[in-house]
């Protein structure tokens, strides 16, 4: 997993989720998933960037389906933005990193 993202599983979601003090992106991924695979780097060129400010954390489904159940992720990559442990934004796709950070800019610093 690249530098400053988190993996979750089932039994660490909740935890690592609703003890964040900042806002945390999860995304919803698979390893056969390609559009999983061409959005990593995005993620990882965000954590780094985002470092203190936007935390990212990786699940994936065929391992945890649980969670991916419990949220309703019918397609992956899907991305999930928590904020004080509350779901506050789902976006679905591969999206690139301008387009990304314009949909992430009201849990940046820069906007609160």
């Amino acid at each position: 997993m690249a530098e400053g993202i988190v993996t979750l599983t089932s039994s660490t979601f909740d935890e690592i989720v609703n003890s964040s003090t900042i806002p945390i992106l999860v995304d919803f991924w698979a390893e056969w998933c390609a559009p999983c695979k061409a959005i990593a780097p995005v993620l990882a060129d965000i954590a780094l960037e985002q470092d203190g400010h936007l935390a990212i954390a990786k699940l994936n489904v065929d391992d945890h389906g649980d969670i991916a159940q419990r949220f309703g992720v019918m397609s992956i990559p899907t991305l999930l933005v928590f904020d004080q442990g509350q779901l506050q934004k789902t976006l679905v796709g591969a999206l690139g990193k301008s387009r990304l950070l314009a949909e992430l800019e009201e849990f940046l610093p820069s906007s609160r």
